[in-house]
């Protein structure tokens, strides 16, 4: 059985410092909202959930 998709989520203290973090590793905002305290990057099949 192939794993299609890999999704981590994670509790962070500051959104802005994870994503800029992550995007240097190829990530890129998929969806969420800064406002709303959550984000969901993608860097081709992986996913992270950032959650504050």
């Amino acid at each position: 059985m192939a794993l299609e998709v890999f999704l981590v989520s994670l509790a962070v203290k500051d959104l802005d410092v994870s994503k800029s973090f992550y995007e240097k590793l190829g990530f890129h905002v998929s969806s969420g909202n800064t406002a709303q305290n959550w984000l969901i990057m993608k860097n081709g099949e992986y996913l992270v959930g950032f959650f504050r």
